[in-house]
């Protein structure tokens, strides 16, 4: 009674076992089919916040590549990651995620891998053509032109013929470019490569100066943009067209065509395409010599410029703001417009040092990611043996199962024969005690395999580990070496500069010497030959003459008085008698900075009345100016020196510009160079005005009026 209980108990136990199992397997299938749907959906969300500019896109294909467990997943993870960094043309980690993307591309039918591998291709041939390398962006694309003949896959075809022929384009060979970009018009089943082909040929057409043929096929692309409601593509045709008008000095058609673009650019934001336009309008206003209206529409240009942060678009107002205002004679907004296009220019510097920097940084990343990738692989293995080891103890477990199958069956006929009952309660006993010590031997062989597993993986960790650590060991050597490199080149630049202003200044020390010299030499022998001799005859007629000779020494006396006169005129710079102010101001500066690196820029107006001021008030104005260089290329580290002289309303105004170090007014304008330049501005009733501070350069105007009255006191 008991062993027919413990017989029942076995097979329902046998039953209940096999319902779990079923279960779980039904439960396995159901949770592989939830996960996969699952992923395919992040993936197509992934793509979509890629599409729409957001950074979570990248986090995003960081999280599916690690933990992805369908193979859709992880391999558009790569993918997604690749368009990432191509869309913010990161073009070396582009296409590091595209090639671990093409070493996944092994599942799946010939034509679906030969799709992926274009698309690759695709990529890294836009990846090394932002990077500059045309013939490597060439070799890729020609690449998928093969595979695509091959496959027939006649999109993609086509897609690698566009790239090539901007490819061309690129390298300037524009006949190769239009043929290609022609049989592209041949296959009208892709909208994106018809446009770009039809406003490719008018681009190439108008830089052949072939402006009809270029409008043939702009107005083309427009006809096909508008059936399509393409409205991307409408305003860039929009944009060409009009600057084919104003080429062609059509400028009402120009003026149309720019403010139909301004008017979608506007509706639709596309900011750029907007800017563009607003700021050829402006360009079309200074040409007709519309300033007002040129200064209106460029202020409007400069705030949506601002507002979007378009840096080369800003400079490029700011300098046409400061030629406005020059026509305008407005040397306030001159001034204005000034500083803030250098301003601009600085933070353009600024931000590709930064862009260098983050750059760097995505380097870094990647080589972690690269790190991150080869623990992976071993996870990778260390999962396969689990996997092998879950194996084998199912195994097992099937074996123990059809045992307790047998140990029933055998029980079972144990009701029908007694004798039969006890022999097979023997033999199942042996088999029992065989069964033991066959799973005993299981279970040490089991032990044995496992330690040896073990023992493999921990000497595959260690050959992984040490060149890594050898490699982390060299690459931090090598970046040590290459900081103190670069300090000692510091070190001998600085040098360098110092050595060369040393030299300017005693070059200048050396010419204002030997001038001195030879204007003493000069002197000195007026004196001596003529003002001596006649003051020794004066003299010799005082000692020896009577009254009657007063009339003669008086005549002595005015001859001299006027060689002493004649001398002190002399005494001006003869340069200034016999040639023109401003090119001797020009002259000098060229030849002062001749050889260094500082650029110059000399501004006059009027340049005709300038020259005609008195020649004593030119030598003081130049003793200034000259003063003001010399302190410039001592300590102001500049590369950049601009002056701009104007006489307006007899009013001389001189306004000196450097972009160096600056300096602090308050503590460093006692010097002798400052007081002697006050002297002289005292002299001609002149205003000195400084605005500097520390490292954003230096700018001094001067300002003198009532310049008939200067003259005649001078």
């Amino acid at each position: 009674m008991l062993k027919s209980l413990y017989n029942l108990f076995l097979q329902m136990l046998l039953l209940f076992s096999t319902t779990i199992v079923a279960q779980v397997n039904d439960s396995n299938y159901s949770s592989k089919t939830d996960i996969a749907s699952k992923e395919k959906e992040q993936v197509l969300d992934a793509f979509d916040i890629l599409n729409r500019g957001d950074e979570k896109a990248y986090v995003i294909g960081h999280q599916l590549r690690k933990k992805a467990r369908t193979h859709f997943a992880k391999i558009n993870a790569h993918l997604l990651l690749a368009h990432y960094f191509k869309n913010r043309t990161l073009s070396d980690s582009s296409n590091f995620y595209v090639k671990a993307f093409m070493k996944l591309n092994t599942v799946g039918n010939d034509s679906l891998i030969c799709r992926r591998k274009m698309g690759a291709y695709n990529l890294l041939a836009i990846n090394y053509g932002n990077k500059g390398l045309v013939e490597e962006s060439k070799k890729w694309h020609q690449k998928g032109i093969i595979l695509a003949k091959k496959y027939n896959e006649e999109e993609d075809y086509f897609i690698h013929l566009h790239g090539l022929a901007v490819n061309y384009v690129t390298i300037g060979d524009l006949n190769q470019a239009l043929r290609l970009f022609k049989e592209c018009l041949t296959y009208n089943k892709h909208l994106e490569i018809t446009m770009g082909s039809y406003i490719n040929i008018g681009q190439i057409y108008a830089d052949k100066k072939d402006f009809e043929t270029s409008d043939l096929f702009l107005k083309k692309g427009l006809k096909l943009a508008k059936k399509h409601q393409f409205t991307s593509a409408i305003t860039t045709i929009l944009l060409n067209l009009a600057s084919n008008a104003q080429i062609l000095n059509k400028t009402e058609d120009a003026l149309m065509l720019y403010e139909r673009v301004v008017e979608i650019a506007s509706k639709h934001k596309f900011y750029k395409e907007r800017l563009n336009a607003e700021m050829n309008i402006g360009n079309i206003l200074i040409n007709t010599e519309q300033f007002y209206e040129a200064e209106l529409i460029y202020s409007l240009a400069l705030a949506n410029a601002i507002e979007y942060g378009y840096l080369d678009q800003q400079l490029i107002i700011y300098d046409n703001l400061k030629e406005i205002a020059k026509h305008k004679s407005d040397y306030e907004k001159v001034y204005y417009f000034s500083r803030h296009y250098f301003a601009i220019k600085d933070s353009i510097s600024q931000l590709q040092r930064d862009k260098e920097i983050n750059e760097l940084e995505v380097k870094y990343q990647t080589l972690q990611k690269e790190k991150e990738i080869s623990i992976l692989q071993i996870e990778k293995v260390n999962r396969d043996l689990e996997l092998a080891n879950q194996k084998e103890t199912i195994q097992n477990l099937e074996l123990q199962r059809e045992i307790e199958k047998k140990e029933s069956e055998n029980e079972l006929l144990s009701f029908q024969n007694a004798t039969e009952k006890t022999i097979n309660e023997n033999s199942l006993l042996r088999k029992n005690q065989e069964i033991k010590e066959a799973q005993f031997l299981v279970q040490q062989a089991e032990t044995k395999r496992q330690k040896g597993i073990k023992n493999i993986i921990l000497y595959s960790f260690l050959i992984f580990l040490i060149p890594i650590i050898g490699l982390l060991y060299t690459y931090y050597l090598k970046l040590k070496a290459q900081n103190e490199l670069n300090k000692k080149q510091e070190e001998v630049n600085e040098q360098k500069i110092a050595s060369i202003l040393k030299d300017q200044e005693l070059k200048l020390v050396k010419a204002s010497i030997k001038g001195q010299n030879n204007e003493r030499e000069r002197i000195a022998q007026e004196l001596h030959d003529s003002i001596g001799g006649n003051i020794a005859g004066i003299k010799l007629q005082l000692n020896n003459s009577d009254n009657s000779d007063l009339t003669s020494i008086n005549l002595q006396i005015d001859d001299t008085y006027k060689q002493v006169r004649d001398l002190s005129h002399n005494l001006i710079p003869k340069k200034f008698s016999e040639n023109n102010f401003c090119n001797i101001l020009r002259e000098y500066l060229n030849n002062i900075l001749k050889g260094s690196s500082i650029a110059s820029n000399i501004n006059a107006y009027p340049v005709e009345e300038i020259d005609l001021l008195d020649e004593n008030l030119q030598a003081e104005i130049f003793k200034i100016i000259q003063e003001l260089i010399t302190n410039t290329i001592k300590h102001a580290k500049a590369s950049i020196i601009e002056i701009q002289i104007n006489l307006v309303d007899n009013v001389l105004g001189i306004i000196f510009e450097d972009n160096g170090i600056g300096f602090d007014v308050k503590k460093q304008t006692n010097g002798i160079g400052f007081k002697n330049m006050k002297n002289r501005l005292k002299k001609i009733s002149g205003v000195l005005n400084i605005d500097s501070n520390p490292k954003i350069g230096t700018i001094i105007s001067i300002e003198i009026s009532n310049l008939n009255p200067l003259i005649n006191e001078v």
